[in-house]
């Protein structure tokens, strides 16, 4: 019983749950770069919201089940196949042996999720069975999938379901993230902060899992863009000596020598992983009392489906 892939898509690897504690030792977070589309997706098909499930960049795989099996969509708005009729997202859909599932290239956002009943099999490496591509662990022989490779299935009959409309994250090709001023922040210019958070930057073609650049104004910082290494996290936007500002994303590093800026809050965190190159975003700054306070709101809304939201986000 198995998923044969029959086109790989651009970047298409098994995610799960991060790698929490680690980063001390060097470890990058990874998992799924937007966790919040992963365990919607798993939620539909009775899932633990970690299950593991592929995450497809930009432009998706094409898939052969060749056992009877129940999977879920969500994430990126990619057109969406099942022998050749449209199917839609963010609710239970049901293949038989034989049927063959095609993800196109998205439209908004970057991350398609697909997750399967009863989930993946995938190599758990440091309390994580999400791939971490630089590293070569997790997932499917820490890699991407290819052509021809066969995931094991072993489906669990599961009932209809469909996620509610007020629970639908809406895919954009504009952003506005909530972030705090980081440890930094006070060595940019006054010009260049002003810059910082009343921009609207484009994400540059410099952009993957371990973050992206920003193109808009030269920022400017007393210190010349370098500074002695020190702890960086998902979120963490840095400024270079470029003045070009990089945000940081899921598998971005545990630590880094450009002046830290801004830090996105935890609740917006989980967007990170839809943002593609050309999209427009730009920066709310919070004190951080106010990002602490809309992230228990944002718990609160979220927990009626989703009762490990804070796990999640």
């Amino acid at each position: 019983m198995s998923l044969t892939v029959l086109k790989a898509g651009l970047q298409t690897t098994i995610q799960s749950r991060p790698r929490i504690g680690l980063r001390h030792l060097g470890v990058a977070e990874g998992g799924a770069a937007d966790r919040l589309s992963l365990a919607l997706a798993n939620r539909l098909l009775g899932n633990p919201w970690d299950a593991p499930a592929l995450e497809a960049t930009l432009l998706g795989p094409s898939l052969r089940f060749d056992v009877d099996c129940a999977f879920a969509i969500s994430g990126a708005q990619a057109p969406a196949m099942l022998n050749g009729r449209a199917i839609p997202y963010q609710e239970t859909l049901f293949a038989d042996a034989g049927d063959e599932l095609v993800i196109g290239g998205a439209r908004t956002g970057a991350r398609t999720y697909i997750a399967f009943a009863g989930g993946l099999p995938a190599d758990d490496v440091l309390a994580s069975k999400s791939t971490y591509l630089l590293a070569g662990i997790g997932g499917y022989e820490g890699r991407a999938l290819q052509e021809g490779d066969r995931l094991s299935l072993d489906p669990e009959p599961v009932g209809q379901c469909r996620t509610p409309d007020a629970f639908v994250p809406l895919m954009s090709s504009s952003w506005a993230l909530r972030a705090c001023e980081s440890f930094e922040f006070s060595e940019l210019a006054e010009q260049s902060r002003e810059d910082l958070v009343d921009s609207n930057w484009t994400v540059g073609r410099r952009a993957d899992r371990m973050g992206m650049q920003l193109d808009g104004p030269i920022l400017e910082v007393s210190s010349t863009g370098r500074m002695p290494s020190a702890a960086v996290f998902p979120g963490t936007v840095q400024c270079p000596e470029d003045g070009k500002p990089y945000l940081l994303s899921v598998d971005a590093g545990s630590v880094g020598g450009y002046p830290r800026v801004l830090q996105v809050a935890r609740l917006d965190r989980h967007l990170l992983g839809q943002l593609r190159p050309g999209d427009h975003l730009r920066f709310l700054l919070r004190e951080q009392r106010s990002a602490i306070a809309e992230l228990r709101a944002k718990l609160d809304y979220w927990r009626e489906w989703l009762p490990d939201i804070e796990q999640i986000i």
